[in-house]
């Protein structure tokens, strides 16, 4: 198994910051409780079990368990990974 990362750890606030930059428009990040984001997701009419796994995975963000940064992308690739703003198209 490979962990693959980008190059940092960022937050959702960060890429909010990010997305802003790269196009002009005010772009924030609002944190929610567990249940906002159940109110919030549960509208898209996905099956319970996919809302608890996208829940979750927000959840997981906030509380830093994916915030790992590794050097896998070069060493299997030889390239450096791109960051967000690279990624979305900015260097």
């Amino acid at each position: 198994m490979y962990n693959l990362t980008g190059p940092e750890a960022i937050t959702l606030a960060q890429v909010a910051h990010t997305i802003t930059e790269i196009n002009g428009r005010a772009t924030t990040y609002q944190q929610e409780t567990i249940e906002e984001a159940y109110a919030s997701r549960r509208p898209y009419g996905v099956p319970e079990w996919q809302l608890d796994a996208w829940v979750s995975t927000y959840t997981a963000i906030a509380a830093g368990e994916l915030a790992l940064v590794t050097d896998t992308v070069e060493r299997l690739t030889g390239s450096s990974p791109q960051n967000l703003m690279e990624l979305l198209g900015r260097s």
